[in-house]
């Protein structure tokens, strides 16, 4: 039933195309190009799902993605690069792009613009279709390949305790040519962030509400996530839960080792599947800090010989 699925989707039927993250709060750039660059870091993502567990060619996604800022003309930008590797059944998906985003000072925060051209991959492997009728021409007995290229944008405005960002992904609503029998119709769809940072009477906790809202036109998804989390010193450590109406409830732990953001979620979806067909998420994130001051500031000598 779910290859059958899939290849109504080849032939025409139009899907939510991108992968769901759990952890969208740490890793923004995978749905707003905007958010490249927005603190003074240099910030690499590593971030791996595995969903419906316990089905056969469950869908598993790998993401990568690095960006950073940097100052030019006395302006800030962002810049970073993306790769996601995308495997549902005998689909697999691949998306390498690059991220801009220039930076205006307003109204006492930060707004971006953000722009990403993207090249998609496709790849039918159609050496592991279980043929029921094997004269179907419309059905490869080998792996067949299509490329396309793409374009997401995004807008992001931060404060200092609260960010919000809209973005548009698949601009182009590419049509990736599969081989010469099928067709993939990616459509555009619209997304919507936000989040804050509430400090609580003790100086080490604070609580991260956050939404993100989802639509391709046809259908939509909205997650709600709240974590606690715990600071001081070198000591990160957070814990949450996040719901999404109709479709999952998701536990979250994770803190910071070693200089390493280590986190883990489970979705549990609320549908007919049983607890032990969730979704497991690692994410793993790594942060250094950039000093935009002008060298030589603050810059002391001693004449004294040692």
């Amino acid at each position: 039933m779910i290859l059958a699925l899939l290849l109504m989707a080849l032939q025409g039927v139009q899907a939510q195309y991108d992968p769901s993250f759990s952890h969208y709060w740490a890793m923004e750039t995978a749905y707003n190009p905007a958010a490249a660059g927005k603190q003074n870091k240099v910030n690499v993502v590593v971030d791996y799902n595995m969903s419906l567990v316990g089905f056969e060619h469950n869908p598993k996604t790998m993401f990568l993605s690095a960006d950073l800022p940097f100052q030019f003309l006395g302006t800030y930008h962002g810049v970073g690069a993306q790769i996601v590797n995308d495997d549902i059944g005998v689909f697999s998906h691949k998306k390498f792009s690059v991220m801009y985003a220039p930076k205006i000072k307003l109204l006492g925060g930060v707004l971006s613009l953000g722009i990403q051209p993207a090249m998609l991959s496709e790849t039918l492997k159609g050496s592991e279709l279980d043929f029921i009728d094997s004269g179907d021409e419309a059905l490869p007995t080998s792996n067949v390949d299509g490329t396309a290229f793409d374009l997401n944008a995004g807008v992001y405005y931060q404060q200092k305790s609260w960010y919000a960002g809209a973005s548009v992904q698949h601009l182009l609503a590419p049509e990736v040519e599969i081989g010469e029998t099928n067709q993939l119709d990616i459509a555009m769809s619209y997304y919507f962030m936000a989040g804050c940072n509430i400090r609580l009477r003790n100086p080490f906790l604070s609580i991260q509400p956050s939404v993100m809202g989802r639509s391709d036109g046809v259908g939509y998804r909205t997650d709600f996530t709240t974590r606690l989390t715990y600071v001081h010193e070198q000591k990160v450590m957070y814990a949450g839960l996040g719901y999404s109406p109709g479709t999952s409830i998701t536990a979250y732990v994770g803190g910071k080792f070693h200089g390493v953001m280590l986190g883990y979620s489970y979705e549990y979806y609320t549908t007919a599947l049983s607890i032990g067909n969730g979704g497991h998420e690692l994410f793993v994130g790594y942060q250094t800090d950039i000093n935009f001051s002008k060298k030589g500031r603050n810059r002391h000598q001693s004449v004294r010989l040692l």
